[in-house]
């Protein structure tokens, strides 16, 4: 009988924690793009290193430790992402974080056509994905738009592959 009421007043206790920290988010943290570099060339896989800025508009901290996003590039699905990585955004602050993504030759080669023909120096973007919170079985959706600047000298590097 007493491990029973144990086992339920530390269910309830979890239970507790996990919406206090979810009360307390009254908006979805803005996460958006600060960069994206080549981390490896493969012929039917790229792998890239980016880095994600989150801002947590919230008088409580996230304490994130895992997320899923996709990126897009003009509209077009560009790379694949995961993390596990465990991360604490303060409240009313930010951080960036450093998370791998996925991407395969046709979807850069999709990409470097586009941007030969458009002739433009900018690139939209969408990025959108869950954030997983400690504690808690539901994850936090997010998704921003917007533009990017192309640094011409790595777009020049890949068109030589």
């Amino acid at each position: 009988m007493k491990r029973i009421v144990l086992i339920l007043l530390l269910g309830m206790a979890v239970l507790v924690a996990g919406c206090t920290q979810l009360a307390g988010i009254k908006q979805s943290p803005d996460i958006t793009l600060a960069d994206i570099e080549l981390e490896k060339l493969g012929f039917l896989e790229q792998r890239f290193l980016v880095k994600l800025r989150i801002r947590n508009p919230n008088d409580v901290a996230l304490h994130i430790n895992g997320m899923t996003f996709d990126v897009e590039l003009n509209g077009t699905s560009f790379a694949k992402g995961l993390s596990d990585k465990a991360v604490t955004v303060p409240r009313m602050g930010e951080t960036v974080i450093e998370v791998k993504a996925t991407s395969t030759l046709g979807m850069v080669w999709k990409q470097l056509s586009q941007l030969q023909k458009s002739g433009h120096d900018k690139v939209d973007y969408r990025l959108f994905g869950r954030l997983f919170l400690r504690g808690l079985s539901s994850s936090i959706p997010f998704e921003q738009k917007g533009d990017v600047s192309l640094p011409f000298d790595r777009v020049e590097n890949l068109e030589k592959f």
